[in-house]
């Protein structure tokens, strides 16, 4: 695997704090014209493991697929190593810049060691065909997600959890340095969500990629973030670290619930409490 120093694709002339590989410049966000985000302004820290929290249709996965080419801003421009990225070719991207979407669907009747594979895809070309480093790349992806026993299996078969990292294992098979990710780990149970979580943060500290994830469990963005941006109503309210996002006062702004915030017993990060139930009246007394 790449080592944690030298990410793919990472230059001295493109990771600087000045200057990050990825961000938004002043972005408005829209859907058949109707506006999802205005005047968004999202620097995203390299090496960072970013995570973006908010309401629901507060903007979230809005910005993370304009921040992947996915969808074009009606204004302002996504910035990918300095070049407007809708300029770029899109090979170029791809081997830039790795998308996880919120639903991926596999083809009928495809492996799981089909479906990495195609993670080579933007590395082809009319000159370049496969080779026994895309090879090797499948089958480290496949290792560092722990699906390599299942390369033969098909994908429909697989549970969730599994699915899930398939996923991933492909996106890792780009070999690109940054990772966008919508939404991980949506409709699994608790235990794949850690497993889904730890994952992610075993590619952003030992492979020294950048990731982005739009999360809504709050407590598992402040565990494993180490850069936050908290949204709503379209646009960014707060962005730092996880203990100078996540507090209370911010909390009750943007998801209009009051709690506690204490300190997370395990991993000293900020945890969540919500404020106990008031009393009510019971309904034969109302």
């Amino acid at each position: 695997m790449t080592s944690p120093r030298t990410p793919p694709g990472t230059s001295p002339r493109t990771s600087t704090p000045a200057s990050p590989r990825l961000s938004g410049d002043d972005l408005t966000l829209a859907y058949d014209k109707r506006t999802i985000a205005q005047g968004l302004t999202v620097p995203i820290p390299d090496r960072s493991f970013t995570v973006i929290v908010g309401p629901n249709a507060c903007g979230k996965s809005t910005l993370l697929r304009a921040l992947s080419r996915m969808l074009k801003p009606v204004t302002g421009t996504v910035l990918l190593d300095g070049q407007d990225i809708a300029a770029l070719p899109a090979k170029k991207v791809a081997r830039t810049l790795g998308l996880l979407p919120q639903s991926s669907i596999a083809p009928e009747g495809i492996t799981v060691a089909e479906l990495v594979a195609r993670g080579r895809y933007p590395h082809q070309g009319l000159l370049r065909q496969w080779s026994k480093d895309d090879e090797r790349v499948v089958g480290e992806s496949m290792a560092a997600t722990g699906v390599a026993d299942l390369a033969d299996r098909m994908v429909d078969e697989l549970s969730g959890g599994q699915r899930q990292r398939v996923w991933i294992a492909m996106a890792l098979a780009q070999e690109t340095p940054l990772l966008l990710l919508d939404e991980p780990t949506t409709y699994l149970d608790i235990a794949h969500q850690i497993e889904i979580l730890d994952l992610c943060a075993r590619l952003h500290e030992e492979q020294g990629r950048t990731l982005v994830a739009v999360l809504h469990d709050l407590n598992h963005a402040a565990r494993y973030a180490t850069h936050m941006i908290a949204m709503r109503e379209g646009r960014v309210v707060a962005a730092g670290a996880p203990k100078d996002v996540v507090t209370a006062e911010l909390v009750e702004e943007v998801f209009r619930l009051p709690c506690r915030v204490i300190d997370d017993p395990e991993s000293g990060t900020p945890l969540v409490v919500p404020a106990a139930r008031r009393p009510i009246a019971r309904i034969g007394t109302l």
